[in-house]
C-alpha cells in the first residue's frame, strides 16, 4: 500500500486520470444535448440561511474607496445560475468547486467538486428520467428504481412518514438505535426526526448496486423546491441515492419571490432559536425571482461522490487530487 508523502496526491495518478476522463466524458453528454455551460462566481456578497450549511466569509479590501466588503465562499452555484435563468439563457449546467465549512470525512469535504443542472419546462419527472440516463452512462449501471419518499418509509421502517405522529417517530429511532433518549428527542420537530429516520434507518437498507430515486419530499422539507399541486403535504424534491450514498438533490424549482422569501425568514427564526446568527437575505437572487425565472427543474450532483463510485473507492480523498489534510 502506497505511503502517503505529506506533499504527494491523496489520489495516485492513474485515478487522477481516469477523473479527468470522467468528468471530459460527463462534459461531452451536455455538449451532445445542447446544453450550454455556465461559469459563475465562487465568491457572493451573501451567505444562504439554511441552517445545516455553514460558509466559509472573507473580505474584499477596495483599496480605492477604503472599504471593507463581506464575502462569502459559495455552498453552490444554485442561486447565481437561477439569476442566470432569469436573464433568459436557457437551459444550462456547471462544474465548479464549492465550499462547506465543518464538512469533513468519508464523503466530505470542506472544498467539494459539484455539478449543478437546469432544464428549461421540465417536471421533477422529466429531469429524473434524463438524470437516469446520464448516472447509467456515467457509472455504467443498469439497474434503477423510482420509488416516493412516503411509500420508501412504509416499506423499510413500516410508518408513513405524513401521518405519523412525533411519539410514533420517536418509538421508531428509539427501536432502530436501542438507545434512551426520549427527553431530548421529544424538543425535535417531526421534520428533524424524519431526517433522523431516514438516515438511521433508510440509507443503508437500500440496495447498493441499484440506483434509486427517492423522490415527494415532506413540504417542511421542501429547500427550493416547488410545493406539489396535487398534495400540499409533499414537495417536487427529490434525492439520489447509489449503494447507500446520497449523489444528487433535485427539485422542480420554486419560483415565487414571496413563498421563497418566507422560507428564508423561518430559517432565520430557526437560526434565532437555536443561537445561530441570521443571515442577511440574498436580495440579488429574490430580485431575479420577482423579475421571473422560466419553469425549470434542476438537480445537484456530487461530482467527487459520483468518481468515488465509478472507481470504487471508500473515500473521496482518493478521487481528489488534495484533501484537506494535505493542502
Amino acid at each position: 500500500m502506497k505511503k502517503l508523502i505529506k506533499w504527494s496526491s491523496t489520489s495516485n495518478v492513474k485515478d487522477l486520470v481516469l477523473r479527468s476522463k470522467i468528468i471530459f466524458k460527463i462534459r461531452k453528454f451536455f455538449h451532445n444535448m445542447g446544453i450550454i455551460e455556465v461559469d459563475t462566481p465562487v465568491l457572493s456578497r451573501h451567505a444562504v440561511t439554511d441552517f445545516n450549511t455553514n460558509c466559509f466569509k472573507t473580505n474584499f479590501f477596495d483599496i480605492k474607496n477604503n472599504k471593507k466588503i463581506n464575502l462569502w465562499m459559495i455552498p453552490s452555484p444554485e442561486y447565481h445560475m437561477k439569476r442566470l435563468l432569469a436573464s433568459g439563457i436557457g437551459s444550462i449546467y456547471q462544474i465548479c468547486h464549492s465550499f462547506r465549512n465543518g464538512e469533513h470525512g468519508l464523503y466530505h469535504n470542506p472544498e467539494f467538486t459539484i455539478l449543478e443542472w437546469y432544464m428549461i419546462n421540465f417536471n421533477m419527472f422529466d429531469l429524473m428520467k434524463k438524470l437516469n440516463i446520464f448516472l447509467c452512462k456515467i457509472l455504467n449501471v443498469k439497474d434503477y428504481n423510482f420509488i416516493s419518499y412516503r411509500d420508501l418509509f412504509i416499506k423499510i421502517l413500516k410508518i408513513d412518514p405524513i401521518k405519523s405522529k412525533k411519539h410514533m417517530l420517536i418509538k421508531k429511532i428509539i427501536e432502530l438505535k436501542h438507545f434512551h433518549l426520549v427527553k431530548n428527542l421529544k424538543i425535535l420537530s417531526k421534520k428533524i426526526l424524519l431526517e433522523i429516520l431516514f438516515v438511521i434507518g433508510i440509507e443503508n437498507k437500500l440496495k447498493r448496486h441499484k440506483l434509486t430515486f427517492v423522490y415527494h419530499f415532506p413540504s417542511d422539507q421542501a429547500l427550493l423546491s416547488s410545493i406539489n399541486k396535487k398534495d400540499n403535504r409533499l414537495s417536487d424534491r427529490f434525492e439520489v441515492f447509489f449503494k447507500g450514498i446520497e449523489i444528487a438533490n433535485g427539485f422542480h424549482e420554486l419560483r415565487d419571490r414571496k413563498i421563497q422569501e418566507n422560507r428564508f425568514k423561518q430559517d432565520n427564526n430557526l437560526r434565532s432559536r437555536i443561537g445561530i446568527k441570521k443571515i442577511k437575505l440574498d436580495s440579488f437572487f429574490l430580485n431575479a425571482l420577482s423579475s421571473g425565472i422560466p419553469k425549470c427543474s434542476g438537480v445537484a450532483i456530487g461530482i467527487d461522490r459520483l468518481i468515488m463510485l465509478k472507481l470504487n473507492k471508500n473515500n473521496i480523498s482518493k478521487v481528489i487530487s488534495f484533501s484537506i489534510d494535505n493542502c
